[in-house]
């Protein structure tokens, strides 16, 4: 998995294996559950895997302060999280603009930054029962967005400022953990508790209004209104604990008796009304399988392949946990079967470039991965790895087509940015080699390195090109902030 960190340590759990792209440099995890420094690609893990784990000092979501949290980036997942999200979103008024997004934390916790996505945490969607919570739990969100309960928030950015010494706005850390272009550059920054408090919660006004609009979209996206009762439940009894207890949820989402009788008093007017979705079903139980594979003890994925919703999902699940025991050659044989049940599926075959890569087969990776490409031509994630394995393959030329496209797609993505200065490099171009590397240094603040890679390649490009202008920029940054020293 790729992991950007924009301040506050690396802390990857006992589970996390991986290839960790820090944004303090590049390293690798390989072996064990608990990883050793050992090769570059990895064997056993959550992954470098196109899960690619962005990591980020996002101000929402942390229980204690200054610690980096992880967004868990996987192309198969997101798809059906989106899937499952589309109707309620549709609902709301909100379309495709907005992204649901997993971040890798097993406390119980949902939030919005901005208006673009919704983000869950892991723990939450792995307590998750079936997709009508899980939309629920969207909706919730969704409703947030719809009515306006951010600009309230952006207004205490002040406040959050005095309070913690933010200095960073909000669409810039939404920048970071997401890679949205349009959006400001991330920083390093540190928050305490007291100031998320400030920026992250709710009034009990807007719950009881989210409430009331998530619900409305439930119905009207024919989701069974009983999951959000379900999802109150989690919660129930959490607001009578001491704050250091509660799940962050909670924290920021305030609980009351009346909400959860609201919401039983809905669930009761539209019992049995709810459409069926066999779809829905089958999504939920993809995203939620692969999510605890790659989490969870392999034995427990194994023991439980019987709660799959699907025979290739089964397979699916059955083949990450054979790979992270090692036994690559088992996993993508049942992969492959996967695949038979579900022909063409380019998830499936960026799974499976996974798997080879990992297991140092540069070739066979590539070659599952262009499977991919070739289905999904828009996916950064996926020709990232398209281009990171024909790069591995000794194919710099080809790499460097798949990663400038990468790049114009998701143009903070560190790894990505790494692996094109050196396709650049291998192909005869150290001017091109240093803008990728000064944009990359510029991406994790080290705007000194920044601005000595930029200064280089200014003098090697021919003037008034693109490179030299985006080099400029980067020059221009550099001065800029060495004068805020």
């Amino acid at each position: 998995m790729i992991l950007r960190k924009v301040g506050g340590p690396l802390l990857p759990g006992p589970a996390f294996t991986g290839l960790l792209v820090d944004f303090l440099g590049d390293f690798s995890l390989s072996g064990t559950m608990m990883g050793k420094v050992n090769y570059r690609y990895v064997t056993t893990g959550l992954r470098q895997f196109t899960f690619g784990v962005v990591c980020v000092t996002m101000l929402a979501l942390v229980a204690a302060p200054a610690r980096a949290v992880s967004l868990l980036r996987d192309p198969d997942i997101e798809n059906a999280l989106n899937q499952i999200a589309r109707p309620i979103l549709n609902a709301a008024g909100l379309g495709s603009n907005v992204r649901v997004l997993v971040v890798h934390d097993s406390s119980l916790n949902a939030f919005v930054v901005d208006t673009q996505h919704i983000f869950i945490h892991s723990g939450l969607l792995l307590r998750m029962e079936n997709a009508d919570m899980l939309q629920a739990v969207i909706a919730h969100e969704a409703a947030h967005i719809a009515n306006g309960h951010l600009a309230r928030r952006h207004q205490n950015i002040g406040t959050a400022k005095t309070v913690a010494g933010l200095g960073i706005a909000l669409s810039a850390i939404a920048a970071a953990a997401t890679g949205n272009s349009e959006a400001a550059a991330g920083a390093a920054f540190g928050i305490t508790n007291s100031a998320q408090r400030v920026f992250l919660s709710h009034t009990r006004a807007e719950e009881a209004s989210a409430d009331k609009s998530g619900l409305s979209y439930m119905v009207r996206a024919g989701a069974d209104t009983q999951g959000a009762v379900d999802v109150f439940e989690l919660f129930r009894g959490q607001e009578l604990l001491k704050n250091s207890r509660q799940d962050p949820y909670v924290r920021s989402h305030p609980l009351t008796r009346d909400r959860l009788r609201s919401a039983k008093a809905a669930a009761d007017a539209y019992a049995g009304k709810a459409l069926p979705d066999a779809a829905k079903a089958y999504w939920f139980g993809r995203a939620k399988g692969k999510l605890s594979a790659f989490i969870r003890n392999p034995k427990w994925t194994i023991g439980r392949l019987k709660d799959s919703p699907s025979e290739d999902v089964r397979l699916m699940r059955e083949a990450v946990a054979l790979h992270r025991q090692s036994k690559t050659s088992k996993a993508v044989a049942t992969l492959d079967k996967a695949l038979a049940l579900r022909p063409g599926d380019p998830y499936y075959y960026e799974l499976r470039g996974q798997f080879l890569i990992e297991s140092r087969d540069a070739r066979g990776a590539a070659a599952s991965y262009k499977r991919c490409v070739d289905r999904l031509s828009g996916n950064a994630l996926c020709l990232g790895s398209y281009g990171r394995a024909l790069l591995a393959a000794g194919d710099a030329r080809s790499a460097l087509g798949a990663l400038e496209k990468a790049r114009s797609l998701d143009f903070r993505d560190s790894r990505i940015l790494r692996d094109l200065a050196s396709a650049y490099a291998q192909t005869g171009n150290p001017g091109m080699a240093s803008v990728a590397a000064a944009e990359r240094y510029a991406l994790q603040g080290r705007m000194k390195d920044a601005g000595i890679q930029a200064n280089r390649a200014a003098g090697l490009l021919p003037e008034g090109s693109g490179g030299w202008r985006r080099a400029q920029d980067i020059i221009s940054a550099a001065k800029r902030a060495e004068k805020k020293k």
